[in-house]
């Protein structure tokens, strides 16, 4: 008996899509769900990672494997990189959206995809499962109200801060939500290693070495939701690593990117009314927070007790969170910093302009302080005013203070 589908945010954005286009490309990490979610809107499917003569089949005749009833699945397409402008061609053919839909764990060593899809292929990302996909939140505060201005004002959810550093250890990849516990940590464990020891190893252009890979995500892991530039991972490495060189780092540093794995949150650029010079490096972090903690071996009991890792990591979740919620927005995620050592853990910009200004508190005796920085933040960025100065916290009332700040928990918001 197949599992139930658990609905997800990207269900409505892939529809819209496959209205508009004539192929719909949905990417992320293996074990997100792509495929259960692809296989709601498909028609026919072909499952290219596991069946051998279907990928022979297209060195022979590729227009075969594109038959079937529209929209057609082709999942794991990047096993199969020659596909990429047989469905250009194919969808040029048609002049109808919704022919095609792709999923894909990576991005091919020889990107296909370089070849013009312009008009022809939308893209997607599908991350692991927020709170409010896993009801953990009743999505009370809307993301998309936040960035309309509207004020917030909510009850506590039933989430206390225990349990939400349950569901951080737990992670949200399908696969593991009814597991126990244990073995939910156990599922984050055997991910790690097989990306490790996988699927870093299929990309041609560097010299792979698990363990080399496994330092390096316990180096990130360590340094989860800060500006961690090659010569930090490379200073963290050098107790476990001394061998490692820096182009070793980057160059696996951009396998992990291309398997989904490491999500890298840029820098925010914009008009400043004082001479303080923006810094440009990314924050990074691995794309499910569980993942973070295994690379750690850190349970719930251990972060708890250790506040200051326990804050960067819900850092790190509540990024996840903001992807996930306002990517129906088509915004981007940034951080800020300057010079002088201003910065807001997340700006979220739209197209138009419009954004917000975050700051993430693990405690509300910190609420005081972020509001304060948030209002120096809106105070020297020239240009559009902040829809809304938002504090980020685990759980409790969600509020606007007298200041205009809102205070909202992640316990309680939704997309």
């Amino acid at each position: 008996m197949a599992p139930t589908y658990r609905p997800r945010l990207l269900d409505r954005a892939l529809t819209s899509r496959l209205a508009a286009a004539g192929a719909v490309v949905i990417e992320g990490a293996r074990g997100t769900g792509k495929t259960a979610t692809a296989m709601q809107r498909a028609a026919s499917f072909a499952f290219l990672d596991t069946d051998v003569d279907l990928r022979r089949l297209v060195d022979v005749d590729p227009t075969l494997v594109l038959e079937g009833q529209r929209p057609r699945l082709l999942d794991e397409w990047q096993v199969a990189p020659k596909l990429w402008n047989h469905v250009r061609r194919a969808v040029d053919e048609a002049r109808s959206p919704g022919q095609f839909i792709l999923t894909g764990s990576a991005v091919p060593v020889d990107d296909a995809t370089r070849h013009s899809g312009a008009g022809r292929f939308s893209r997607l990302r599908l991350r692991t499962l927020t709170m409010f996909e896993t009801g953990h939140s009743p999505g009370t505060v809307s993301s998309e109200a936040l960035l309309a201005g509207e004020p917030v004002a909510a009850t506590p959810s039933d989430l206390n801060l225990r349990d939400l550093v349950a569901r951080m250890v737990r992670g949200g990849f399908p696969g593991a939500l009814d597991l126990s516990q244990d073995a939910a940590r156990r599922f984050n464990l055997d991910y790690l290693d097989q990306m490790s020891r996988l699927d870093v190893e299929s990309d041609g252009r560097v010299d792979h070495d698990p363990i080399r890979v496994a330092a390096l995500l316990r180096s990130l892991a360590r340094n989860t939701a800060t500006e961690a530039r090659v010569a930090t991972l490379l200073a963290d490495l050098a107790g476990e690593e001394p061998s490692a060189s820096r182009s070793t780092i980057e160059a696996y540093l951009k396998s992990l990117r291309r398997v989904f794995l490491l999500e890298e949150q840029p820098a925010w650029s914009t008009a400043l009314r004082s001479a303080a010079r923006l810094r440009k490096a990314p924050k990074r972090h691995l794309v499910d927070v569980a993942l973070t903690a295994a690379a750690l071996d850190a349970d719930e009991a251990r972060l708890l007790r250790d506040p200051n890792s326990l804050g960067l990591m819900f850092e790190s979740f509540v990024f996840q969170h903001l992807l996930t919620y306002f990517d129906g927005l088509d915004a981007t995620v940034f951080h800020y910093r300057d010079s002088n050592g201003l910065e807001a853990d997340a700006i979220v910009q739209v197209r138009s302009g419009a954004w917000l200004a975050i700051e993430v508190k693990l405690g509300t005796g910190q609420i005081d302080a972020a509001a304060e920085n948030l209002l120096k933040v809106q105070g020297l960025v020239a240009g559009i005013s902040p829809a809304a100065l938002v504090v980020v916290v685990p759980t409790g009332y969600a509020y606007t203070r007298p200041d205009g700040v809102r205070v909202v928990p992640l316990s309680l918001l939704g997309p």
